[in-house]
């Protein structure tokens, strides 16, 4: 490969990997500080990136669609944590997985009921669909770069929220030791909610920003869910910064490794998650 090559997978590599920091900082937030394992969550990428089709269908605007999409991801979130998963957190894994399970199955059916089984495209926004030159022959979308610039800024800003504001303070709290917590008078019932309703509108977010580069299809959370889970696991579960250390290792070496050893390529990842967990059974980075 020449350097402009290099440089077009370097990207790629970047954009990928911050997009699956924001699917996976969701689940590991769910899954580390409320006990949750959530097979669903590849469903709320889903969900994302049909809520943006079907807003930009009205708007002809992928911005507003975003700006809309947002809050309904936030309620949905709150919804279903009321709603179905508040009554899990005393309760096995085994029935936490069958509800999720469940989830896919119900979400699945409702988007073949309501937009049907054919793949979709959304249009990049005009002030965004653009290419840089990097050579004579070669150029990078420029919805790319925004892509990973958009990631970048809400990691900066999930770490500011975990780690500098009372919210986070409380939710950390809670993460260690539910009883004291609410010895204390905080509601962790709320707190809980708070954090599935975020995990699932980052999600959510992820398939609305991905819906214009990679189409909008049914059964696309599968994937995606599969991937998450072994960035949580390499990255340690509960660990935002591990989150996205991770994410970006496996980013790196999913794209080149298509490029380098396209035969082996779907199994670089999974080898990797081995070699960690041999290595440090807790993740990179223990839990936050």
């Amino acid at each position: 490969m020449d350097l402009a090559s290099i440089l077009i997978q370097t990207l790629n590599s970047v954009q990928y990997g911050l997009l699956l920091f924001l699917i996976a900082s969701g689940l590991t937030l769910v899954f580390g500080i409320m006990g949750i394992i959530n097979l669903a969550h590849g469903s709320f990428y889903m969900i994302g990136a049909y809520i943006a089709f079907v807003l930009t269908s009205f708007t002809g605007n992928l911005f507003f669609a975003i700006f809309l999409g947002i809050p309904l991801a936030l309620a949905l979130g709150a919804f279903l944590e009321w709603a179905l998963f508040s009554h899990l957190y005393k309760r096995d894994h085994l029935e936490q997985v069958l509800l999720t399970y469940g989830l896919i199955l119900i979400f699945e059916e409702i988007r073949s009921i309501l937009v049907g089984d054919d793949v979709h495209g959304v249009a990049i926004p005009s002030l965004l669909n653009f290419s840089i030159q990097l050579s004579e022959v070669l150029s990078y979308p420029f919805y790319r770069i925004a892509i990973s610039i958009a990631c970048i800024v809400l990691a900066i800003g999930m770490f500011y929220l975990i780690q500098k504001t009372k919210l986070g303070m409380m939710i950390r709290a809670g993460s260690h030791d539910r009883t004291m917590v609410q010895a204390l008078g905080i509601n962790i019932n709320m707190i809980y909610r708070v954090v599935f309703a975020l995990g699932l509108a980052l999600a959510a977010l992820a398939g609305m920003l991905a819906s214009p580069i990679s189409s909008v299809y049914p059964n696309m959370g599968s994937q995606v869910l599969i991937i998450s889970f072994v960035v949580v696991v390499i990255g340690g579960i509960g660990s935002i910064w591990g989150a996205l250390v991770a994410a970006m290792i496996i980013g790196f070496a999913d794209t080149f490794g298509k490029v380098i050893l396209p035969e082996l390529s779907g199994m670089v990842v999974y080898l990797i998650m081995a070699a960690v967990l041999l290595w440090r059974p807790e993740g990179i980075f223990k839990k936050a």
